[in-house]
């Protein structure tokens, strides 16, 4: 059971709860409303109004876990936890695995998986990802419990307190062993799935780093500033060294890997309620070792 408990202090006293929950805590308008409508948020141990007005020691208390349903049918799944407490679920998503259901994979996504553990562990939770990974990208995946860990790590991925890190391996040897990419990234179409580098694109930024490298390819480390869609794939293609497997902005006739040679492999982000750091990492999946320790 996820709760958010304040004593108002003295600078406080004389605000309504409601804009105290909003102003002070940082609570959505949406969630006050759904809380309050619910009789979750509490003053000293009883139900308030949300136009009570605080005192100095005020003991403030709002649930966040509610009774929520989702569209999603549950299945048996072995999940890769890599971390978990009362407000976020982070696991190590495998290549292949969608992590939404879709028209096209109504079932076998990581959300039905997660929903199934949910359901198991008696946690009642809906599946809020607070990230999502393509199809054929392995790696860290943040699934938010409630409405109040999305909302807040939602806003934590727009500043410096949420960092994702990725490992790829790559066509050819990297000249430089550390840059930046600072390159617009745009959507030609509407109904394009692929993006291209164009001065008519969002700014977009991908620091890098070589950790292995040889004539043929290169195990490089990724740390996305912005999060554009296909970033990592666009910027690394466009310099000439597209991301190994990638059938969309990678090289024609390349076999050596049946997907993009592209891992998730470490997340630092704050935690919602107590805002200390979280850093967690995960290796590199098994195909990848073996195409690194092949070529």
């Amino acid at each position: 059971m996820s709760v958010i408990t304040e004593t108002i202090k003295s600078e406080e006293q004389g605000l309504t709860i409601r804009n105290y929950l909003k102003n002070n805590l940082g609570l959505s308008t949406r969630l006050i409303r759904g809380a309050a409508k619910d009789g979750r948020v509490k003053v000293n141990g009883e139900v308030v109004r949300m136009n009570y007005v605080v005192n100095t020691n005020d003991q403030v208390e709002v649930q966040l876990s509610k009774e929520e349903n989702q569209d999603i049918q549950e299945e048996p799944m072995d999940l890769s936890i890599v971390f978990e407490n009362e407000d976020i679920l982070v696991v190590n998503k495998p290549p292949y695995m969608v992590c939404h259901p879709t028209r096209s994979h109504i079932t076998g996504t990581l959300a039905n998986g997660v929903l199934y553990y949910f359901k198991e562990t008696g946690q009642n939770c809906i599946v809020r990802l607070v990230n999502r990974l393509d199809m054929n990208t392995s790696g860290i995946v943040i699934i938010a419990k409630n409405q109040y860990a999305h909302m807040f790590l939602s806003k934590a991925m727009q500043n410096d307190t949420f960092k994702k890190r990725y490992k790829a391996l790559v066509h050819g040897k990297m000249k430089s062993e550390s840059g930046t990419l600072d390159l617009p990234i745009y959507r030609p179409t509407e109904d394009s799935i692929k993006r291209v580098v164009d001065e008519r694109g969002q700014r977009s930024i991908t620091h890098y780093k070589v950790i292995k490298t040889s004539e043929d390819i290169s195990l490089v480390e990724l740390q996305l500033e912005t999060g554009r869609t296909h970033q990592i794939r666009v910027h690394l293609s466009h310099i000439g060294h597209p991301i190994i497997g990638d059938t969309l902005y990678g090289i024609e006739g390349d076999n050596l890997m049946e997907r993009q040679a592209l891992h998730a492999y470490a997340v630092e982000f704050p935690d919602p309620k107590t805002s200390e750091i979280i850093s967690l990492s995960v290796d590199i999946p098994e195909d990848m070792k073996k195409l690194l320790e092949e070529l």
